[in-house]
């Protein structure tokens, strides 16, 4: 366990590799922890310096009340990699992970070499959607909402054959601090980075699940068309989480655009 106070918050964080090696941060989703990149990444290339983190408010980072921004947690990643001395990274976020990574794109080009925003967009959903979401976590915890988010997560194939696997996945979620959720959510209700994608100079790669229900793939596409030379890849199968349904065709993308920048 590595912990570290990145600008006032209490980060957990991992890191694998040679310190020379080329930065590749990996930001996880709402509701999950750094364990969500656990699949793949033995299947990337060897010789990449690989952080993973959990944001305020999930797995062993530290909490606080809610609201939280954008700003927030764009800013605690930028503290992290601050203290851990890297610059030029290549910056792959999932779902709100995404939006943390176009948002320190935007405000710390100096930090991101390139892009990898996987089942995410610009904007996820609608300030209407994400109100009755905290309402109903307030009411009934996130135990209420359990079912119809890994139903959002996965396909209906992976939550048939995989159930024991998803029943992990849900109690990660519902175990998630109750207001470093409800922060996050307030965080992507509160964002859109419509103008700053457009205006991203980054080689950026965009990634979706074909059965994703939170992001689905038009979502993903239409965002991927507002940055300027940016690659969308439809992942054939899963839901929301590629990186645990299909981590061989997630892992075989992301080290074909990281090789991409080295030649």
């Amino acid at each position: 366990m590595r912990m570290m106070n990145a600008g006032g918050t209490r980060l957990h964080y991992c890191v694998d590799g040679p310190d020379g090696g080329l930065p590749v941060v990996f930001a996880n989703s709402l509701g999950t922890d750094l364990r969500v990149w656990d699949a793949m990444l033995p299947l990337l290339p060897k010789g990449l310096r690989i952080v993973r983190y959990d944001k305020r408010g999930h797995g062993l980072s530290e909490s606080f009340p809610a609201p939280y921004a954008m700003d927030d947690h764009v800013a605690d990643l930028a503290a992290l990699l601050a203290t851990l001395g890297i610059s030029g990274a290549v910056v792959v976020g999932l779902s709100i992970g995404g939006l943390i990574a176009q948002g320190l794109a935007a405000s710390r080009p100096d930090l991101v070499r390139a892009l990898v925003l996987m089942d995410t967009a610009h904007r996820i959903g609608t300030a209407e959607s994400w109100n009755a979401r905290i309402e109903a976590i307030r009411s009934g915890g996130l135990e209420s909402i359990g079912d119809a988010v890994m139903e959002r997560w996965f396909s209906a194939a992976f939550r048939e054959t995989r159930a024991d696997d998803v029943l992990g996945w849900r109690n990660m979620m519902v175990r998630t601090p109750v207001e470093g959720y409800i922060g996050s959510c307030t965080a992507i209700r509160d964002t859109d980075y419509g103008v700053e994608a457009a205006a991203l100079g980054v080689p950026t790669l965009a990634l979706c699940g074909s059965n994703d229900l939170a992001t689905p793939p038009d979502l993903v596409r239409a965002t991927a068309a507002l940055i300027p030379g940016a690659r969308f890849e439809l992942i054939d199968g899963p839901g929301h989480l590629p990186p645990v349904e299909a981590p061989e065709r997630t892992a075989e993308l992301v080290a074909g655009f990281v090789a991409g920048l080295l030649q």
